[in-house]
């Protein structure tokens, strides 16, 4: 036989001594480790210290039984398994793999198909493993991609690469203390450094000038939200239909005085309004071209003011009630120190004009 078992490590679970010696043997024959128990308490005490590749185990067991085992196993330890049966009649198969199980074998087991079976879940599952490693190369190597060109807008603005790591890591941060499921967190860390893609599109005399911005310069700023949005549109990505959304949302305010749309309140996608007040966060927590790095006190009192009028409220609380965490996260991305506070420090016109 192949010996696609080779290399595994497998846990028989039954209360029939002799059942166990002989699955014991043809398994280990196979080039496999073989472990056994004698129950499920038995079982799960070998599962918490050594880990397995796959368990078949016994459904009819005195003490805790093989369905119980199963249901504790999948809420304690992924793990695949194969599960023995001599009455067929009391067990539908849907039940049986609804808790948890990938196969059964009926009773009185036939060794060659013990052996065919394990051998078909060990593949599968190599294969399984083989698919999400690919999945996960191409996904990197698209999202890289796209970092890339987010760089190359950052650049353009002078706020170098570390904006877009900064940008992630507030936004997990806002995203996790609003416990939003941990695929959305995911997909925000990946989209969320996307929202000022569109820069890339503005003129670097208007980007990078120290001072105040005349009218006609702020409007042409305005329209990275509206370039951004075009470059990532009609994407079947997930992540990049989420970088979009962002990319157009990041400005609108909860008030409905923001650009480009106008949009209001909860009208305003959930994840424009976390990089919107992930964003501010970071204008004034970082130096700029035409600004140097604002106290804590002047960005907490910013964010206090415009709890109701830029931000979403329950974002600027999280923020205010967490603030510390927040202003830690700050030091830790800084090149330069962040300083103390100090009451000669006020908001500069232009960090007013650009965040409103």
């Amino acid at each position: 036989m192949e010996m696609q078992l080779k290399t595994t490590r497998i846990l028989v679970v039954d209360d029939d001594p002799a059942t166990l010696l002989l699955l014991k043997k043809t398994i280990e024959k196979q080039g496999a480790q073989c472990l056994t128990a004698t129950s499920g308490e038995e079982a799960l005490t070998v599962m918490r210290t050594t880990p397995m590749d796959l368990v078949l185990t016994d459904i009819h067991m005195p003490g805790m039984g093989g369905l119980s085992f199963l249901k504790q196993l999948k809420e304690e330890i992924p793990v695949d398994v194969v599960v023995m049966t001599g009455d067929i009649k009391g067990f539908r198969y849907d039940t049986i793999i609804h808790m948890g199980a990938v196969d059964f074998l009926v009773k009185p087991l036939e060794l060659n198909e013990v052996v065919l079976r394990l051998q078909r879940v060990i593949r599968e599952r190599r294969l399984m493993r083989e698919l999400e490693m690919a999945h996960t190369t191409i996904k990197h190597s698209y999202l890289d991609t796209v970092r890339r060109l987010v760089v190359a807008a950052e650049h353009k603005d002078e706020g170098t690469g570390d904006h877009i790591v900064r940008m992630g890591d507030y936004c997990v941060l806002l995203a996790s203390l609003m416990d939003l499921s941990d695929d959305f967190i995911e997909q925000l860390r990946y989209a969320s450094p996307m929202h000022d893609i569109g820069k890339i599109g503005i003129p670097d005399a208007i980007l990078s000038k120290p001072g105040r911005l005349t009218d006609d310069e702020f409007d042409i700023i305005k329209t990275h939200t509206t370039i951004g949005a075009k470059i990532l549109a009609n994407s079947s990505s997930e992540v990049i239909r989420l970088g979009r959304d962002i990319a157009l949302s990041h400005h609108e305010r909860w008030d409905g005085t923001g650009y480009p749309r106008g949009i209001k309140g909860e009208a305003i996608p959930l994840a424009g309004r976390i990089v919107c007040a992930a964003d501010v966060f970071d204008t004034l927590t970082s130096r700029r071209p035409y600004k140097s790095i604002y106290p804590p006190h002047v960005v907490y009192e910013f964010f206090e003011k415009q709890r109701e009028e830029h931000f979403d409220p329950a974002l600027a609380t999280l923020i205010l009630d967490n603030f510390d965490h927040f202003i830690a996260l700050a030091n830790l991305n800084q090149t330069d120190p962040y300083p103390g506070d100090s009451d000669l420090f006020r908001l500069s016109e232009r960090d007013i004009a650009e965040m409103r």
